[in-house]
Protein backbone atom coordinates (compact mmCIF):
# COMPACT_ATOMS: atom_id res chain seq x y z
CA UNK A 1 0.00 0.00 0.00
CA UNK A 2 1.29 3.65 -0.70
CA UNK A 3 -0.08 5.10 2.42
CA UNK A 4 1.06 4.48 5.84
CA UNK A 5 -2.33 4.16 8.53
CA UNK A 6 -1.46 7.32 9.87
CA UNK A 7 -0.51 9.65 7.05
CA UNK A 8 -0.69 13.48 6.74
CA UNK A 9 -4.09 14.99 6.11
CA UNK A 10 -4.38 16.53 2.33
CA UNK A 11 -3.30 20.23 2.14
CA UNK A 12 -6.19 22.30 3.25
CA UNK A 13 -6.99 24.84 5.60
CA UNK A 14 -9.90 23.00 7.59
CA UNK A 15 -9.32 21.87 10.97
CA UNK A 16 -12.73 19.81 11.41
CA UNK A 17 -14.21 16.89 9.35
CA UNK A 18 -16.76 14.53 9.89
CA UNK A 19 -16.65 11.12 9.49
CA UNK A 20 -19.68 8.13 9.77
CA UNK A 21 -20.12 4.89 11.17
CA UNK A 22 -22.92 3.03 9.52
CA UNK A 23 -23.83 -0.41 10.83
CA UNK A 24 -26.68 -2.22 9.13
CA UNK A 25 -27.36 -6.45 10.04
CA UNK A 26 -27.53 -8.38 6.93
CA UNK A 27 -27.97 -12.59 6.98
CA UNK A 28 -27.72 -11.85 10.89
CA UNK A 29 -23.89 -10.36 10.37
CA UNK A 30 -23.34 -6.83 12.18
CA UNK A 31 -21.30 -4.98 9.10
CA UNK A 32 -20.03 -1.52 8.93
CA UNK A 33 -20.69 0.92 5.60
CA UNK A 34 -16.68 1.40 4.10
CA UNK A 35 -15.18 3.31 1.63
CA UNK A 36 -11.66 3.19 0.06
CA UNK A 37 -11.86 -0.63 -0.57
CA UNK A 38 -12.59 -0.88 3.18
CA UNK A 39 -9.69 0.80 4.76
CA UNK A 40 -11.77 4.41 5.32
CA UNK A 41 -15.35 5.23 6.91
CA UNK A 42 -17.28 7.60 4.59
CA UNK A 43 -15.70 11.11 5.42
CA UNK A 44 -15.11 14.41 4.42
CA UNK A 45 -14.49 18.45 5.97
CA UNK A 46 -16.77 20.24 7.70
CA UNK A 47 -17.72 23.01 5.17
CA UNK A 48 -19.20 26.82 5.43
CA UNK A 49 -22.36 25.73 3.54
CA UNK A 50 -23.12 22.92 5.81
CA UNK A 51 -25.97 24.17 8.16
CA UNK A 52 -24.24 22.13 11.19
CA UNK A 53 -22.37 18.72 11.56
CA UNK A 54 -25.06 16.50 11.23
CA UNK A 55 -25.75 18.29 7.43
CA UNK A 56 -22.18 17.79 6.83
CA UNK A 57 -22.12 14.09 7.66
CA UNK A 58 -25.60 13.28 5.96
CA UNK A 59 -23.93 15.17 2.57
CA UNK A 60 -21.01 13.27 2.50
CA UNK A 61 -21.99 9.79 3.44
CA UNK A 62 -25.22 10.01 0.47
CA UNK A 63 -22.11 11.55 -1.82
CA UNK A 64 -19.55 9.11 -1.32
CA UNK A 65 -22.24 6.40 -0.88
CA UNK A 66 -25.41 6.67 -2.02
CA UNK A 67 -26.85 5.12 1.23
CA UNK A 68 -30.05 6.94 2.65
CA UNK A 69 -29.56 7.87 6.61
CA UNK A 70 -32.18 6.96 9.25
CA UNK A 71 -31.31 6.81 13.17
CA UNK A 72 -28.23 9.20 13.70
CA UNK A 73 -26.53 10.00 16.75
CA UNK A 74 -23.05 11.45 17.64
CA UNK A 75 -20.52 9.63 18.65
CA UNK A 76 -17.19 11.13 19.81
CA UNK A 77 -15.00 13.78 18.80
CA UNK A 78 -10.89 13.08 18.06
CA UNK A 79 -7.82 14.97 18.23
CA UNK A 80 -5.87 13.18 14.71
CA UNK A 81 -1.73 14.58 15.99
CA UNK A 82 -0.92 12.49 12.87
CA UNK A 83 -2.70 14.80 10.22
CA UNK A 84 -1.75 18.44 9.76
CA UNK A 85 -3.99 20.81 7.50
CA UNK A 86 -1.61 23.00 5.36
CA UNK A 87 -1.01 25.76 8.70
CA UNK A 88 -0.01 23.04 10.55
CA UNK A 89 -2.75 22.49 13.07
CA UNK A 90 -4.12 18.68 14.27
CA UNK A 91 -7.30 17.72 13.06
CA UNK A 92 -10.09 17.60 14.81
CA UNK A 93 -13.12 14.66 13.38
CA UNK A 94 -16.49 14.17 14.91
CA UNK A 95 -17.87 11.21 14.35
CA UNK A 96 -21.52 9.80 14.13
CA UNK A 97 -23.25 6.57 14.33
CA UNK A 98 -26.02 5.83 12.24
CA UNK A 99 -27.98 2.24 12.45
CA UNK A 100 -29.43 1.16 8.84
CA UNK A 101 -32.47 -1.67 8.22
CA UNK A 102 -31.72 -4.61 6.12
CA UNK A 103 -34.12 -3.01 3.72
CA UNK A 104 -32.55 -0.28 2.93
CA UNK A 105 -29.78 -1.49 1.88
CA UNK A 106 -29.22 -0.40 -1.81
CA UNK A 107 -26.91 -1.51 -4.93
CA UNK A 108 -23.91 0.79 -3.85
CA UNK A 109 -21.81 3.18 -5.65
CA UNK A 110 -18.56 1.31 -6.34
CA UNK A 111 -16.40 2.90 -3.64
CA UNK A 112 -18.86 1.77 -0.95
CA UNK A 113 -18.82 -1.43 0.84
CA UNK A 114 -20.41 -3.18 3.13
CA UNK A 115 -17.78 -5.30 6.15
CA UNK A 116 -18.00 -7.68 8.47
CA UNK A 117 -17.27 -5.54 11.60
CA UNK A 118 -15.82 -8.45 12.53
CA UNK A 119 -13.28 -8.33 9.93
CA UNK A 120 -11.86 -5.17 11.83
CA UNK A 121 -11.72 -6.94 15.76
CA UNK A 122 -11.93 -10.87 15.11
CA UNK A 123 -11.17 -11.15 18.92
CA UNK A 124 -14.42 -9.61 19.52
CA UNK A 125 -16.81 -12.66 17.70
CA UNK A 126 -17.37 -14.75 20.71
CA UNK A 127 -20.61 -16.54 19.55
CA UNK A 128 -18.98 -19.88 19.23
CA UNK A 129 -16.80 -19.51 22.15
CA UNK A 130 -13.79 -17.87 23.00
CA UNK A 131 -11.67 -16.95 19.80
CA UNK A 132 -8.07 -19.44 19.72
CA UNK A 133 -6.23 -16.12 18.61
CA UNK A 134 -6.53 -14.09 22.19
CA UNK A 135 -5.27 -17.04 24.05
CA UNK A 136 -2.71 -18.55 21.41
CA UNK A 137 -1.29 -14.95 20.00
CA UNK A 138 -3.07 -11.74 21.24
CA UNK A 139 -3.07 -12.18 25.41
CA UNK A 140 0.75 -13.64 25.12
CA UNK A 141 1.96 -10.75 23.09
CA UNK A 142 0.16 -8.49 25.73
CA UNK A 143 2.41 -10.14 28.61
CA UNK A 144 5.44 -8.97 26.61
CA UNK A 145 4.17 -6.14 26.37
CA UNK A 146 3.57 -6.13 30.21
CA UNK A 147 6.32 -7.44 31.04
CA UNK A 148 8.44 -4.67 28.96
CA UNK A 149 7.63 -2.02 31.25
CA UNK A 150 10.54 -0.47 33.16
CA UNK A 151 9.62 -1.11 36.47
CA UNK A 152 7.64 -3.43 38.73
CA UNK A 153 4.44 -1.13 39.41
CA UNK A 154 3.79 -0.22 35.66
CA UNK A 155 4.30 -4.35 34.87
CA UNK A 156 1.80 -4.91 37.76
CA UNK A 157 -0.88 -2.44 36.27
CA UNK A 158 -0.42 -3.57 32.68
CA UNK A 159 -1.18 -7.12 33.81
CA UNK A 160 -4.56 -5.82 35.56
CA UNK A 161 -6.04 -4.19 32.65
CA UNK A 162 -5.01 -7.06 30.48
CA UNK A 163 -7.52 -8.99 33.33
CA UNK A 164 -10.52 -6.60 33.05
CA UNK A 165 -9.96 -5.92 29.62
CA UNK A 166 -9.75 -9.41 27.96
CA UNK A 167 -11.32 -11.69 30.38
CA UNK A 168 -8.43 -14.35 31.55
CA UNK A 169 -6.67 -14.50 34.36
CA UNK A 170 -3.02 -13.79 32.85
CA UNK A 171 -0.93 -15.08 36.32
CA UNK A 172 -2.53 -18.64 34.98
CA UNK A 173 -1.79 -18.58 31.73
CA UNK A 174 1.96 -17.81 32.93
CA UNK A 175 2.23 -20.92 35.51
CA UNK A 176 -0.17 -23.18 32.90
CA UNK A 177 1.08 -26.15 31.41
CA UNK A 178 -1.78 -26.65 28.70
CA UNK A 179 -4.52 -24.56 27.14
CA UNK A 180 -7.25 -26.53 29.33
CA UNK A 181 -5.65 -26.09 32.70
CA UNK A 182 -5.73 -22.09 31.54
CA UNK A 183 -9.31 -22.02 30.53
CA UNK A 184 -10.56 -23.87 33.59
CA UNK A 185 -8.42 -21.18 36.15
CA UNK A 186 -9.26 -17.90 33.92
CA UNK A 187 -13.03 -18.99 34.51
CA UNK A 188 -12.80 -20.17 37.86
CA UNK A 189 -11.09 -17.19 39.48
CA UNK A 190 -14.07 -14.46 38.99
CA UNK A 191 -12.68 -12.85 35.11
CA UNK A 192 -15.19 -12.89 32.66
CA UNK A 193 -15.63 -11.07 29.25
CA UNK A 194 -17.15 -8.12 29.15
CA UNK A 195 -18.72 -7.33 25.41
CA UNK A 196 -18.73 -3.72 25.70
CA UNK A 197 -14.99 -3.12 26.60
CA UNK A 198 -14.27 -3.01 22.62
CA UNK A 199 -12.43 0.96 22.64
CA UNK A 200 -10.92 -0.49 25.47
CA UNK A 201 -9.07 -4.21 24.30
CA UNK A 202 -8.34 -2.02 21.07
CA UNK A 203 -6.23 1.03 22.37
CA UNK A 204 -4.54 -1.81 24.41
CA UNK A 205 -3.21 -3.36 21.27
CA UNK A 206 -2.83 0.01 19.67
CA UNK A 207 -0.69 0.68 23.20
CA UNK A 208 1.42 -2.28 23.13
CA UNK A 209 1.94 -1.80 19.45
CA UNK A 210 0.12 -5.24 18.18
CA UNK A 211 -2.01 -3.27 15.66
CA UNK A 212 -0.76 -1.84 11.92
CA UNK A 213 -2.37 1.99 13.18
CA UNK A 214 0.22 2.22 16.23
CA UNK A 215 3.34 4.22 15.16
CA UNK A 216 5.53 1.60 18.03
CA UNK A 217 4.10 -1.52 15.36
CA UNK A 218 7.13 -3.87 14.86
CA UNK A 219 5.61 -6.98 12.63
CA UNK A 220 9.48 -8.34 12.42
CA UNK A 221 8.90 -8.69 16.19
CA UNK A 222 5.85 -10.30 16.22
CA UNK A 223 4.71 -14.16 15.06
CA UNK A 224 5.06 -14.33 11.64
CA UNK A 225 0.89 -14.67 10.56
CA UNK A 226 0.27 -11.51 12.69
CA UNK A 227 -1.03 -9.23 10.13
CA UNK A 228 -3.37 -12.34 8.94
CA UNK A 229 -4.55 -12.49 12.48
CA UNK A 230 -5.44 -8.78 13.98
CA UNK A 231 -7.68 -7.77 11.63
CA UNK A 232 -7.99 -5.49 9.05
CA UNK A 233 -6.51 -2.37 9.38
CA UNK A 234 -7.91 1.46 8.52
CA UNK A 235 -6.42 4.62 7.65
CA UNK A 236 -6.80 8.23 9.78
CA UNK A 237 -7.55 5.77 12.68
CA UNK A 238 -10.98 4.98 11.62
CA UNK A 239 -10.67 1.56 13.23
CA UNK A 240 -10.95 2.97 16.75
CA UNK A 241 -13.52 5.31 15.27
CA UNK A 242 -15.69 1.53 15.04
CA UNK A 243 -14.48 0.40 17.90
CA UNK A 244 -15.78 3.13 19.73
CA UNK A 245 -19.20 2.65 17.89
CA UNK A 246 -19.36 -0.89 18.66
CA UNK A 247 -18.45 -0.36 22.19
CA UNK A 248 -21.77 2.02 22.23
CA UNK A 249 -24.10 0.00 20.78
CA UNK A 250 -23.16 -2.44 23.23
CA UNK A 251 -23.83 -0.77 25.91
CA UNK A 252 -26.75 0.63 24.63
CA UNK A 253 -28.67 -2.45 24.07
CA UNK A 254 -29.04 -3.52 27.59
CA UNK A 255 -30.86 -1.00 27.91
CA UNK A 256 -32.37 0.52 25.23
CA UNK A 257 -34.16 -1.55 22.39
CA UNK A 258 -31.63 0.28 19.47
CA UNK A 259 -32.60 -2.99 17.74
CA UNK A 260 -35.07 -1.64 15.80
CA UNK A 261 -33.20 0.73 14.25
CA UNK A 262 -32.03 -2.04 12.50
CA UNK A 263 -34.63 -4.93 11.75
CA UNK A 264 -36.91 -4.75 9.26
CA UNK A 265 -40.68 -4.09 9.56
CA UNK A 266 -41.53 -7.88 10.20
CA UNK A 267 -39.23 -10.39 11.73
CA UNK A 268 -38.95 -14.00 13.84
CA UNK A 269 -38.27 -14.44 17.34
CA UNK A 270 -35.13 -16.00 16.09
CA UNK A 271 -34.01 -13.88 13.18
CA UNK A 272 -34.11 -11.16 16.60
CA UNK A 273 -32.16 -12.90 18.80
CA UNK A 274 -29.68 -13.91 16.03
CA UNK A 275 -29.30 -9.86 15.24
CA UNK A 276 -28.72 -8.89 18.89
CA UNK A 277 -26.12 -11.63 18.90
CA UNK A 278 -24.32 -10.45 16.02
CA UNK A 279 -24.22 -7.17 17.76
CA UNK A 280 -23.61 -8.54 21.19
CA UNK A 281 -20.88 -10.88 20.09
CA UNK A 282 -22.31 -13.41 22.31
CA UNK A 283 -24.66 -16.30 22.34
CA UNK A 284 -28.11 -15.61 24.46
CA UNK A 285 -29.99 -17.59 26.71
CA UNK A 286 -33.61 -18.58 24.32
CA UNK A 287 -35.82 -18.79 26.75
CA UNK A 288 -34.53 -15.60 29.03
CA UNK A 289 -34.43 -13.74 25.61
CA UNK A 290 -38.09 -14.52 24.87
CA UNK A 291 -39.10 -14.06 28.56
CA UNK A 292 -37.98 -10.34 28.65
CA UNK A 293 -39.42 -9.25 25.23
CA UNK A 294 -42.62 -10.86 26.87
CA UNK A 295 -42.52 -9.01 30.07
CA UNK A 296 -41.06 -5.61 28.76
CA UNK A 297 -44.12 -5.42 26.05
CA UNK A 298 -41.49 -4.90 23.04
CA UNK A 299 -42.83 -6.83 20.15
CA UNK A 300 -46.32 -7.90 19.10
CA UNK A 301 -47.79 -10.77 16.87
CA UNK A 302 -48.73 -9.72 13.29
CA UNK A 303 -51.11 -12.35 12.76
CA UNK A 304 -48.78 -13.76 10.28
CA UNK A 305 -46.12 -16.32 9.86
CA UNK A 306 -42.73 -16.57 7.98
CA UNK A 307 -42.64 -19.12 4.52
CA UNK A 308 -40.42 -21.49 6.02
CA UNK A 309 -38.59 -23.94 3.76
CA UNK A 310 -38.15 -26.27 6.04
CA UNK A 311 -40.38 -27.05 9.42
CA UNK A 312 -43.25 -25.58 10.91
CA UNK A 313 -43.89 -21.66 9.69
CA UNK A 314 -42.80 -19.51 12.31
CA UNK A 315 -44.75 -16.56 13.76
CA UNK A 316 -44.37 -12.87 12.42
CA UNK A 317 -43.75 -10.23 14.39
CA UNK A 318 -43.30 -6.50 14.37
CA UNK A 319 -41.88 -3.94 17.29
CA UNK A 320 -44.69 -2.28 19.33
CA UNK A 321 -45.40 1.12 17.62
CA UNK A 322 -44.40 3.59 20.05
CA UNK A 323 -40.88 1.57 20.74
CA UNK A 324 -39.03 4.31 19.40
CA UNK A 325 -40.71 6.73 21.83
CA UNK A 326 -40.73 3.80 24.77
CA UNK A 327 -36.60 3.20 24.02
CA UNK A 328 -35.70 7.28 25.26
CA UNK A 329 -37.71 6.11 28.76
CA UNK A 330 -37.24 2.76 29.58
CA UNK A 331 -34.50 0.55 31.15
CA UNK A 332 -34.88 -2.60 29.62
CA UNK A 333 -31.99 -4.55 29.55
CA UNK A 334 -31.48 -7.71 26.97
CA UNK A 335 -29.60 -10.30 28.44
CA UNK A 336 -26.13 -11.42 26.79
CA UNK A 337 -25.33 -14.55 27.08
CA UNK A 338 -26.43 -17.76 28.31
Amino acid sequence: MTLSYSHAHQQGSGTTEVVAVLVAITDHTARVLTVAQGKLLPNGPLMPLHRSLQAGVRQWVEEQTQQPLGYLEQLYTFVDTNRRNIDGHALVYVSYLGLVQETQIQALQSQALWRDWYDYFPWENHLDGMPNIIMDFIVPALLDWANSAPDSITQQRRRQRIHLCWGVDTETLDSAQDKDTYHQSSTTNGYDWVSEHVLLRYEMLYEAGLIPESSNYQPQKLPKHWAQIIGTPMYYDHRRVIATAISRLRAKIEYRPLIFGLMPDVFTLSQLQQSVEALSGVRLHKQNFRRLLDSQNLVTETGQSSSAQRGRPAKLYRFCHDIELQSLLMDSKLPKRK
